[in-house]
């Protein structure tokens, strides 16, 4: 499969912060464990750099974001430059409904952070699904999942 089939995955950097962790291991799982063949990322640095290649490739491709805060630094930035922006997934709404699972740290999930990153890859897969059974075109307009504007209940995972 060539990569304008294949949908991307762009998860926020979340340096420093739990939840970019989990968004990042659950981009991973789906990239090479779940959907390896329909599946490719970018760098999203090397959109924020404004990287020419790196931003023809957001905008001929389907797009799913995952962002760890509500700074939604990857929606912006695939939009910035110029992607159709298909879902965007954020990791707080997976601790929102599973409550009893929290990170135990930025460097470390943890055995609760990792089903985390599961739950949330298994939505993204089934996400990617969706995007491949869709004509090309279907999709204008960002669709967010479950959003959520404020995140200040979320939980720190803890530093050791």
């Amino acid at each position: 499969m060539n990569d304008a089939e294949r949908v991307m995955i762009i998860p926020c950097s979340g340096i420093g912060k739990a939840y970019g962790s989990v968004g990042r291991e659950a981009m991973y799982k789906v990239l090479e464990e779940m959907r390896p063949n329909e599946t490719q990322t970018v760098c999203l640095s090397l959109l924020t750099l404004g990287d020419e290649q790196a931003q023809a490739r957001v905008r001929n491709a389907r797009v799913i974001t995952v962002d760890g805060c509500p700074f939604k630094c990857a929606q912006v930035n695939v939009e910035h430059a110029g992607g159709a922006n298909a879902p965007v997934f954020r990791v707080f709404d997976i601790y929102r409904a599973h409550k009893e699972l929290k990170v135990r740290s930025v460097s470390e999930l943890g055995e609760n952070g990792e089903r985390m990153a599961e739950l949330l890859a298994d939505e993204i897969a089934a996400k990617v699904d969706e995007l491949r059974a869709m004509p090309r075109g279907a999709l204008n307009a960002s669709v967010v999942v479950n959003e959520i504007e404020e995140c200040e209940d979320a939980p720190r995972g803890e530093e050791k």
